[in-house]
């Protein structure tokens, strides 16, 4: 599994943190687009969620279709949309794949990426397999440093797996979604399930991020595991 950390308040990201915490927030009220759909159809286009705050099941395995949604909302059209970069696990030159990605992030585009489940996903994931197989989609956002420049490099990523770990399993976790998911976010208000997307995603802190944005220290000059074919998508 991609080592993975929280943002601290010294590192530095291309993009920039700020502007990232605005394009994320501007994006989460603009989709899906103001007065279309149910409350459950806003949180899951964002989310991917347990069936009830106990986390023993998920709701759903789409997300391959969430990344690219969320990932083309989170990308400057302007700029060229979101980028689906070639197959990471492939022969070729994978630092040269990951150069390309860079690029593309640090022109305000998201970048989706395919691998194992046990290699992008969470340490907590229930998506997670004994025989290793299975997939999962995260979107990327930006490159970084801790510390600042010249510390160590990671890429900032979104992982919409609330399951993923510890403290997004905990953040979900409020009075107004405890118990079972379908029925607590149908009775949220509008307000209310836009403040819970951004809570999972943007946090409390303007320096960092939600439990599902998180660093994930990519070595550049490996290429991914293949995806196991034994199992299904998520």
């Amino acid at each position: 599994m991609i080592e993975q950390a929280h943002v601290q308040q010294a590192d530095v990201t291309d993009p920039a943190v700020a502007s990232l915490r605005t394009r994320i927030g501007a994006a989460i009220d603009n989709n899906p687009a103001p007065g279309t759909g149910t409350v459950l159809d806003r949180v899951t286009f964002w989310l991917q969620l347990p069936t009830t705050t106990m986390v023993t099941a998920m709701l759903d395995k789409l997300c391959e279709a969430r990344g690219k949604r969320v990932g083309t909302a989170l990308s400057s059209l302007g700029a060229g949309g979101l980028y689906d970069p070639a197959d990471l696990s492939a022969a070729g030159d994978i630092t040269a794949k990951w150069t390309a990605i860079s690029e593309r992030l640090h022109a305000d585009r998201a970048v989706t990426v395919k691998g194992p489940t046990d290699h992008v996903g969470g340490p907590k994931s229930l998506f997670i397999q004994p025989n290793g197989a299975g997939f999962h989609v995260i979107v990327l956002l930006a490159t970084g440093n801790d510390g600042g420049p010249g510390g160590r490099p990671f890429f900032l990523a979104f992982d919409p797996d609330v399951s993923a770990t510890t403290e997004a399993r905990q953040t979900w976790t409020t009075k107004k979604t405890v118990g079972d998911t379908v029925t607590k976010v149908s009775a949220l208000t509008n307000t209310d399930a836009i403040a819970q997307i951004k809570l999972m995603l943007l946090g409390n802190d303007p320096n960092s991020f939600g439990p599902l944005i998180r660093k994930y220290y990519v070595d550049t000059t490996v290429a991914f595991p293949a995806i196991s074919r034994a199992g299904t998508g998520q």
